[in-house]
């Protein structure tokens, strides 16, 4: 009997499942050998593409970080006159709370930065970003920048937090809750 032919792997294939890992195990979880029988291939075929685990981290980091800033960039984008459209509809994405293995990667990678200062720094750049887009939405709506980046951060906290509670045994109406907080946060 043959033996089935091994998949053969191209780099972007190993961060696709490298990410999958880090939503299901974190970074720590991350292992070479794991990947490599997960996704049905030799470890040989990492090291044609990688030198070695923390340049598959730093290739996970500038996916993440590359994916993180493209969807703020396009979250925020509005029109003048549309900027508090814009601000609702950030914070009706990002507290949504749909997508648990965006919002497990994000947790993920946060816990590793607390360890790991090239991740921090990828961190620190995306949560900049964030903050600025929204800043500048705010600023565009007449607020000072001193209060348009206290409301930034304040729109952020709000976002990922909520995002990351399970308020299943809080009796509210989360639907009511947002739209109030939403509110306090635009106004």
């Amino acid at each position: 009997m043959e033996k089935p032919a091994r998949t053969a792997l191209d780099r972007d294939a190993w961060i696709r499942g490298a990410v999958d890992v880090v939503a299901a195990d974190g970074m720590d979880g991350l292992r070479v050998e794991v990947l490599a029988k997960r996704l049905g291939v030799t470890k040989g075929s990492f090291y044609w593409h990688f030198k070695d685990r923390r340049d598959l981290i730093d290739a996970v980091l500038d996916t993440w970080r590359e994916g993180r800033i493209r969807d703020i960039r396009k979250q925020t984008a509005a029109e003048p006159g549309q900027e508090l459209a814009a601000l609702h509809h950030t914070i009706d994405v990002y507290a949504a709370a749909k997508n648990r293995k965006g919002i497990a990667i994000e947790a993920a990678i946060r816990m590793w930065a607390r360890q790991d200062p090239p991740t921090a720094a990828v961190v620190e750049e995306v949560d900049a970003t964030r903050l600025d887009c929204t800043r500048a939405l705010f600023v565009a709506l007449g607020l000072s920048e001193a209060e348009a980046k206290a409301r930034s951060v304040l729109l952020y906290a709000y976002v990922f937090g909520f995002s990351m509670m399970q308020c299943g045994r809080f009796p509210m109406d989360v639907a009511k809750a947002r739209r109030w907080i939403m509110e306090r946060i635009t106004q």
